[in-house]
């Protein structure tokens, strides 16, 4: 039981830090009257942060060999995070963070189950069923209550 408690709040704690990630940089966004600047500034402490955590867990760094048969694609995470960063700057004043992240997590759960469903990127497949399906209409559902 103890083992599927602590990563469910870990991972409901991670999607409340979003909103305070997103609220901080539309409120530093209108501070500085620049969402370039505002996203900038996430991300470089961002950065900041994670150079810390990687001397901080000592993992050895990749060979040569290992980085040259990484796909070229999947170096590209960090531009979907600040395609991410950018929209949710400006989207957050004009729908309001709790439409916004409703619209993110319907999102979310769609493209989940499309990626599941396929495995894309070497995710293990999980099929498409009625629950999940049902489950991600429950989501849709929910933010045509909140967007009210």
């Amino acid at each position: 039981m103890l083992k599927s408690v602590i990563p469910t709040i870990l991972a409901a704690s991670a999607g409340g830090s979003l909103v305070v990630q997103q609220a901080l940089n539309a409120s530093l966004r209108a501070q500085l009257s620049s969402a370039a600047l505002s996203g900038l500034v996430s991300y470089v402490l961002g950065a900041i942060c994670m150079a810390v955590f990687v001397l901080v867990m000592q993992d050895p760094l990749p060979s040569l060999a290992v980085l040259g048969r990484i796909p070229w694609f999947v170096w590209s995470g960090g531009l979907f995070g600040a395609i991410f960063i950018a929209l949710s700057i400006f989207l957050i004043p004009q729908l309001g963070a709790a439409t916004f992240f409703a619209l993110l997590i319907a999102g979310q759960m769609l493209g989940s189950i499309a990626f599941d469903h396929f495995g894309l990127f070497g995710l293990p497949v999980h099929p498409i069923s009625f629950v999940r399906l049902a489950g991600a209409a429950l989501l849709v559902a929910g933010v045509v209550l909140i967007r009210m």
